[in-house]
């Protein structure tokens, strides 16, 4: 057990992280649409505008899962983007896979609204 002053090493937490159960993800899923299990990952793709869209979508989804310390697979194609989760350590979807997943697609899908200043991309964005 942690003391309050103790700061946890990364991956220290997956000790008590449990894989969710067939259920929970399927629950898990309704909550983010345009992602989907298979092969055992959490997975999504993205189409960009083009290359340079590409490059920014993936730095984009690199940062966070930096600062998440939580590292998903990403393949890379001249208008696509492909995401895939799963908790490496324990070989299975956890609330970590879901958690950053969310924060991905607020991210990476956000556009300013009809009310703000900002005018946002003119042509079709990642979608």
């Amino acid at each position: 057990m942690l003391d309050d002053c103790t700061v946890p090493q990364p991956g220290e937490m997956l000790l008590s992280l449990p894989v969710l159960t067939p259920t929970e993800i399927e629950l898990e899923l309704r909550g983010l649409p345009g992602w989907e299990l298979r092969e055992g990952w959490l997975r999504r793709a993205y189409s960009t505008p083009g290359w340079s869209h590409t490059l920014l979508l993936a730095s984009q989804i690199a940062f966070l899962a930096e600062a998440a310390w939580h590292h998903p697979d990403l393949e890379l194609g001249y208008a696509r983007v492909v995401v895939k989760l799963q908790t490496h350590k324990v070989h299975g979807l956890t609330a970590m896979d879901f958690a950053l997943a969310r924060k991905i697609e607020e991210q990476v899908t956000w556009l300013p609204s009809a009310e703000s200043p900002l005018d946002g991309y003119p042509k079709k964005w990642i979608h």
